[in-house]
Order: C-alpha cells, then structure tokens, then sequence
C-alpha cells in the first residue's frame, strides 16, 4: 500500500494520498486546488491512476480540486448526497465502500453535525474525520446546518466505538500536529472527554469564533467540485447529454427522498399563483443562467449560497410568506425548498419542470 499526508500552509489544510501498490488505483481526501500540479507529479512518480477524489464534506475554508482532477485525470469525484454538491460523479450515503484494486477499501462513516453532509473515510487501522474530530477538538457546528447534537452522537457512538489503537488523521490541525488515536481523542479531547451530550452542546453554543475567511466563495465553489462558473455549465451539459444522471440511482434516490419532503407544484398552478401576488419567487439557478432568460420578477439567489445570502434579502425576511422556487429543470429548486423548510420557511413551492417547462408551456 501507498499512504501519504499532505498539507496546504495556506488553509492548514490535511490532504490524504491512498494507493493500492498493485494495482496503482489510488484515492485522494479532501484535495486543494492549488496543489493540484503536485498531485499529477506525485500520482506520476508512483505510476499511479487517481480514480476517486474524495471530499469529507462541503468546505468552507479552502476551494477543493475534486473537478480539476476529473478533468484533467478522468477522476470520479464523491461528495455526501447531503450536502447539494449536483456535479458529483458519485452521492455517497452512509456505508459506501470505495475499492482500490483486489485489497484495498475505504468505507464511509457519516458523521453530520459540523455541516449535514459530513463524513469520515475508514482505511484499515486509520480514520479520516474530516472537521468532525480534529485533534484535540472538533469542527465547529454554527453554520451550514451544522448541529452540535448530531456532531456529539457521531464522535461518540461512531468514532470512539472504533479500536483505542485507530489512528485520527483530521482535515487541519492549526499547531501543526499530525495524527492523534481513538484512545487519545475519547479520553483527553477537552470538548468531548467526560462531557455529557448538554454539556458538549453547551460548549459549541458559545465558541464564538470568526466567519471563515473564504466561505463566501469557497462553499458554492466546493458544491461544483470547485470548478469556476463557466467549468460548471460545462459539467452541468457533460452530465445532462453525456450522462443523464450521473450514477444514476444514487442521485434518483436523493431526489425521491427531497421531493417526498416538499411540495411541488406545475407550471399551471405556479403560473395562476404568480397572477394572484403574494408570494416571493426564487430563481436559484447561476448568474449566466438567469442572465440568458428568467421568469419576470423573479429575484436570482444561486442554490450555491442560499444558505449565506438568504439574510441579504429584504424579500424573504417574513418567513411565513409564500415562496416559490424554480432552476432549470426542477432538481435544484427542490433541494433549495428543504433547505428554506430546514432554516423554518413553512409557505415553500417547487416548480416542476423549471424554467425549461415553463418556456414550453409560454409556447
């Protein structure tokens, strides 16, 4: 086997190299965009073939080079169904198994609660916890739906279950520290050893730490696999005409389960809804998008940065106020409707079929 631990200065940032000697497949966790060209020069040394980059989760403090990767290299690029990254190759749901040639596996163990999608990657006697365990502390849980609770019930019942003797190797480490054990995180930790659920989220509660320097463009780039506006047309029409749905079940699957949480409606009802008032309408594809044609008085807020951008909205500051919500053909709009359900919008509509339904039915 082939293992090497990377770090970007920059972000302090934890990079994670797997290979399978004989084969030469090989993984990498959580990749920097800027490192990219060391990528392809260590892949190249070693004689390997990247076939997954891995992400732990959505990240706020660093722009990914999952997409770079896949385009240069042909890599498959992952990312947790639950955190909205569309241009993924692969969902990853609890429990996946990522094979490297005959011998080696990276199993998925979700761990939410610093965002909703995170996880972390099982690789024989070592854990990759992303920012959900770090050493000698945690990922911090006050954005992108990030909650302590769920964080606490991860660390404890999922990662300090596994073997004293498993190595913690996290996603940063800002005093440079390399790795850390099960036994060392479960029983010296300061946020979690010997504290209670209540007290853990009592903790978290009042860190009161900065915004992340870079979330406001890192987030929405990392859930296009960190590719720029125009790279991301580019994979959204690869993935529509090439691949309709790219690994399809899996995102089917994700969609049922959204879908089955909102409510969607046809273009008729949202047009006779528009004629009568009183509701808000949200365009949540990209700017280019938008600017090549939208449904009139429409406002523009990208599915990328709902989330950090709904506050800026004067219109959507009554949250008992109807919303209806419309992308390009319905997927988008449906994800952005739970996350407006999820931060207490209780008036939320999808449109079915988009803007491409509603052009067809304006003839």
């Amino acid at each position: 086997m082939i293992f090497k631990q990377l770090f970007d200065q920059e972000t302090w940032t934890y990079t994670y190299l797997i290979a399978d000697a004989i084969s030469k497949e090989a993984a990498l966790i959580d990749p920097v965009n800027t490192h990219i060209e060391a990528y392809i020069a260590l892949l190249a040394q070693h004689d390997l073939h990247l076939k997954y980059a891995l992400e732990t989760h959505v990240h706020a403090d660093h722009i990914t080079a999952s997409g770079l990767l896949r385009q240069r290299l042909g890599t498959q690029t992952a990312v947790s169904q639950l955190c909205g990254a569309e241009t993924a190759d692969i969902q990853i749901i609890d429990g996946d198994i990522f094979r490297l040639g005959d011998l080696e596996h990276i199993k998925v163990i979700a761990t939410p609660g610093h965002t909703t999608g995170s996880v972390s990657f099982l690789w024989r006697d070592r854990v990759f916890t992303g920012d959900a365990l770090l050493i000698a502390g945690c990922g911090r849980t006050d954005f992108q739906g990030g909650d302590a609770g769920a964080l606490y019930d991860g660390i404890t019942q999922r990662l300090f279950t596994l073997p004293d003797e498993t190595l913690v190797y996290p996603g940063h480490d800002y005093q440079q520290r390399w790795v850390s054990s099960i036994k060392q995180e479960r029983t010296s930790n300061p946020r979690l050893a010997n504290k209670t659920r209540a007290e853990f989220i009592e903790i978290m509660m009042n860190l009161q730490l900065p915004k992340p320097r870079l979330i406001d463009e890192a987030v929405p780039a990392n859930r296009y696999c960190g590719l720029d506006e125009k790279e991301r047309q580019d994979a959204l029409v690869a993935r529509d005409i090439e691949r309709p749905v790219r690994i399809t079940s899996s995102i089917q699957t994700m969609l049922t389960e959204v879908k089955s949480m909102i409510t969607e409606v046809s273009v008729t009802t949202a047009s006779k809804l528009l004629a009568e008032g009183q509701l808000v309408l949200l365009d949540v594809r990209e700017e280019s998008e938008f600017a090549a044609g939208h449904i009139d008085h429409a406002l523009l807020l990208p599915r990328g940065v709902l989330e950090f951008k709904l506050a800026q909205v004067p219109e959507l500051a009554d949250k008992s106020k109807a919303v209806l919500v419309y992308c390009r053909t319905g997927g988008r709009s449906a994800m952005a409707a739970q996350t407006l359900q999820q931060f207490g919008y209780n008036n939320v509509l999808s449109m079915a079929g988009g803007f491409e339904a509603w052009q067809q039915a304006q003839g």
